[in-house]
């Protein structure tokens, strides 16, 4: 797999070398922004509204609002620690591949093309690191901010401050999804907020919670939309079953590959049991049956149609 046309003069996956001394402060921001959310919501808006009974109906529009706003809440965290503390996928040790899937080579590899050390090999039907001196799976990429490599590498983030690859990109999605949804939740519960605080009218409240409620408002609405434009770039990545690493480097014009069609692709990341769909975990059953789920090994198109699960 190569990339197509004129080389890029900038490659924008070795941006985020420039952001490796972030580490954990970007997690911290991500909860600053969290905590700035819930005192404007919970705390000064809607809680007061609730405890007050100034009237049933804003009443049971508070109570829904917090209700959906914790709920939520706590898929997003969920989903988002769920990223930053799962390791992404390693290569084992001492691991081999059968074949060249990667040139879709139906011939075993045999003993004697590992050369005396399988790093040391020149054949080009065996893929290896040379900065991590070990062979590699396919659709691994080498991370230069990790210093590893990554099964089936999508990108390195540094808002979770770790790699997405194969045992998190779900996780990475539902992050993306439910932080598109709590966004989106915050942005409409503090629009009449928001649209009172240029108005002529008096305002209830100290000038610490205006401000707050202010910031809560246009952080989330930046979040929802730069999140939205991120979780339509992913939904057509899963659609096709590929990374932004390999959207990048592949060519555009053959088949691609891995291509299974967008309900077997869908399945490749979020397995088969749909009561996990949406929650960052997977089940027993789909980790013994889907090896793909483990990032080690991705049926092709012509030899899915055989393979069961």
């Amino acid at each position: 797999m190569y990339r197509s046309g004129t080389v890029m003069a900038w490659n924008v996956f070795r941006f985020c070398t420039a952001l490796r001394g972030l580490g954990s402060i970007m997690i911290l921001l991500v909860l600053g922004v969290v905590g700035v959310t819930y005192y404007a919501v919970v705390l000064t808006s809607y809680g007061p509204t609730l405890i007050s009974g100034s009237g049933i109906l804003d009443a049971l529009i508070a109570l829904a609002v917090l209700v959906l706003f914790h709920c939520l809440l706590v898929m997003l965290l969920w989903s988002y620690f769920s990223v930053v503390f799962t390791d992404p996928g390693s290569v084992p040790p001492n691991w081999k591949p059968d074949l060249d899937e990667e040139r879709d080579d139906t011939d075993p590899l045999t003993a004697s093309e590992f050369g005396a050390s399988p790093v040391d090999s020149t054949n080009p039907r065996v893929r290896f690191c040379k900065k991590c001196n070990q062979l590699k799976p396919p659709r691994c990429h080498h991370c230069s901010v990790c210093g590893r490599c990554v099964l089936k590498m999508d990108h390195h983030c540094v808002w979770v401050v770790n790699c997405v690859g194969a045992l998190n990109y779900k996780y990475f999605l539902l992050f993306l999804f439910y932080t598109f949804l709590e966004t989106t939740l915050v942005t409409l519960a503090l629009l009449p907020q928001f649209i009172a605080f240029f108005s002529d009218g008096e305002i209830p409240g100290t000038p610490g919670t205006l401000a707050t409620t202010f910031l809560a408002f246009v952080f989330n609405l930046a979040f929802a939309l730069s999140v939205l434009g991120f979780l339509i770039m992913h939904i057509s990545l899963v659609a096709g079953n590929t990374t932004t690493i390999e959207a990048y480097e592949k060519k555009t014009t053959p088949k691609w590959r891995y291509d299974l069609g967008r309900k077997r692709n869908f399945e490749q990341v979020f397995g088969l049991d749909k009561q996990y769909w949406f929650i960052p975990s997977y089940s027993e059953e789909d980790l013994r049956r889907m090896p793909a789920l483990h990032g080690l090994e991705y049926p092709s198109k012509p030899e899915f149609e055989s393979q069961e699960f």
